[in-house]
């Protein structure tokens, strides 16, 4: 006989186990509930809503008139397709339609079809519509012919003014551009992100199976702030008239690039900068795929050697130093020299003119002349190299000047108390040789020959919102008296050698300046081992123009351009340096509102 299975001491122990346990879950139930609710309710609401940062509307971009926009924002749509809330069949009716409505063919057709028929729960379909095609979706929704489709608000930037040349917008290198994530790239565009962006509105905002719902009962963490309005000093009629003139001497010219800037001396107000080739900013996705180096703005990222237009900052360092006056004779050998016979340097003609005046040494742009002042410099060559080399530095080589736009470059400059400059290294260094810098550079150190002495800083933004900028107080540089004398030297370039006289001057002003030509060096020629370009040069002037003074400064380059005459000492363009000087500063004195009816006074201290 088997005995009994029950016994009361083991219905005790199950029991108390089950009562235990009943209390452990009660306690845990409790502590979920209870201790850790606030927690549980967070995580919650983490699952089923997102914090979303929405922008805010950016700053719009005006000239310096405030009354021609240059860049604003307008709003477009975005087309989002739900397609897993939509059978096969649908998905397929809905595409049809669609490609129909929007005027879609090839891959473009052919993608939009493939994203609707996936089962995907968001799925941008298309973008920047405008509102008359975003009204005909709505009706489609409302009709319920169209299906599984939400239309999202989409900030576009825009650029409405067209530039001087086919398929481009105006300024667009300086401007740059917004990209599709709302950054701003290149140019005024970037280094005012900040600015123009303002601060981005803060939700917490539904997650849905489609996406993002942000409501009314959406829930603000931070209102944020709109974008500020930005006036530059540009004019936009000038630039369009400079852009024009880029494209012609360009087509002209067979240049890679070419490129001008119209600044005041005074304040360095930037009235005009551009480059052609150039690009559409409204555009930008198709110059990023084919050519991105366009975005680039050579009149401050792109170095160069300048040549002849850097005989004036040896001119300058020369009556700093007393060594030379307009008249003082120098010895133009057509060679000279150097390092005890082992290098020499020549004029380009290779033709000796005798002794001139150091005047005539500037205007005839010879290379023995400037070469024979800057060894005067010094009772070494190391003196006399490191009188040059600071001299450039406090014009402003070598380092960037400050300029409001996003990208410039410092260009080079050798420091010949690091390294030891032989004679050549201090002759080549005098006429433009050896040394790299920018447009924007050459500009602004012009603008101190003429403007009386005063270090200027160059910008494009003259009000932020209603705030207007105050230009920056001019750092003395040279004694006034220096300025007049290397305003009268640019003058005498322009007056005393008929080449230059008959295709630069413009009636009823004052003009002055230097040119520049300059031998381009590929290191990747001759097998590596380097060689200069054949038969294609860089060609720059600077100068000035004004009603008994000078008034603006105009910089120009002609980028690796092609002359139709290359004999010794004759390299000739279809249209010069000098040429496309005179046609923008044409345009100049016709552009209303510029300073050119008073005269203005130099420094006098």
């Amino acid at each position: 006989m088997l005995g009994r299975s029950d016994s009361r001491p083991r219905h005790l122990l199950v029991l108390a186990t089950l009562l235990l346990v009943s209390i452990a879950l009660i306690g845990r139930l409790a502590f979920w509930q209870v201790v850790e609710r606030q927690h549980l309710a967070t995580l919650a609401r983490q699952q089923s809503t997102v914090t979303a940062a929405q922008p805010s509307h950016r700053g719009t971009i005006y000239d310096r008139t405030g009354t021609v926009v240059l860049a604003t924002t307008v709003d477009r749509n975005r087309l989002i397709g739900a397609p897993a809330e939509l059978s096969p069949d649908q998905r397929a009716a809905v595409a049809a339609q669609l490609v129909t409505l929007l005027g879609l063919t090839g891959d473009a057709a052919t993608q939009l079809t493939a994203n609707m028929n996936s089962d995907r729960g968001y799925v941008i379909l298309a973008a920047g519509l405008d509102e008359a095609t975003a009204q005909k979706i709505r009706d489609g929704l409302a009709d319920g012919s169209l299906g599984g489709l939400s239309l999202e608000s989409q900030p576009v930037r825009v650029y409405p003014q067209a530039g001087g040349a086919p398929n481009t917008s105006l300024a667009a290198q300086l401007l740059g551009f917004v990209n599709a994530g709302g950054t701003g790239q290149y140019g005024v565009e970037q280094y005012y992100q900040d600015v123009l962006s303002g601060t981005p509105r803060v939700v917490v905002a539904d997650r849905t199976t489609t996406g993002i719902s942000v409501n009314n009962g959406s829930q603000v963490l931070d209102s944020g702030s709109p974008g500020a309005d930005l006036t530059l000093t540009l004019d936009a009629g000038l630039q369009l008239a400079v852009e024009q003139e880029l494209l012609a001497a360009w087509v002209a010219d067979r240049a890679v690039s070419v490129s001008a800037v119209v600044m005041d001396p005074y304040t360095g107000a930037i009235y005009a900068e551009a480059s052609y080739p150039s690009y559409d900013a409204n555009n930008y996705q198709a110059t990023a795929t084919t050519n991105p180096a366009r975005f680039m703005d050579p009149v401050i990222s792109e170095i160069y050697e300048p040549g002849s237009v850097f005989k004036l900052p040896t001119a300058v360092a020369a009556l700093e130093k007393k060594v030379v006056t307009p008249t003082t004779p120098i010895y133009d050998s057509g060679t000279l020299r150097l390092d005890n016979g082992q290098t020499h340097v020549s004029d380009a003609d290779l033709r000796a003119m005798g002794v001139i005046a150091f005047q005539d040494v500037i205007a005839y742009s010879r290379n023995v002349g400037a070469a024979r002042v800057a060894l005067m410099l010094g009772h070494t060559t190391k003196a006399a190299s490191i009188v040059l080399y600071d001299t450039w530095q406090k014009l402003g080589f070598g380092k960037p000047t400050g300029i409001d736009l996003a990208g410039e470059v410092a260009g080079i400059t050798n420091d010949p108390r690091v390294r030891a400059w032989q004679q050549i290294d201090l002759a080549n260094g005098s006429f433009g040789q050896g040394v790299a810098v920018t447009s924007i550079q050459l500009a602004t150190a012009y603008s101190a020959m003429v403007n009386g002495g005063l270090k200027v800083q160059p910008h494009v933004v003259s009000a932020i919102g209603d705030h207007v900028e105050t230009p920056a107080p001019g750092v003395r540089l040279m004694p006034a008296k220096i300025s007049s004398t290397l305003i009268g030297l640019m003058k005498h370039v322009v007056l005393a050698v008929p080449f230059y006289r008959d295709r630069t001057l413009v009636p009823g002003y004052d003009v002055g300046g230097k040119t520049g030509t300059a031998q381009i060096w590929d290191a990747k020629l001759n097998g590596g081992r380097g060689a200069w370009k054949a038969n294609i040069f860089n060609y720059t002037f600077v100068g000035f123009i004004g009603r008994n003074s000078p008034q603006l400064i105009i910089a120009v380059e002609i980028h690796e351009g092609t002359p139709t005459v290359n004999r010794q000492g004759d390299i000739e363009l279809p249209v010069e340096s000098f040429e496309l000087f005179r046609r923008i500063a044409t345009d100049a004195i016709s552009t209303t509102d510029l300073p050119l009816g008073t005269p203005r006074q130099t420094a006098s201290r």
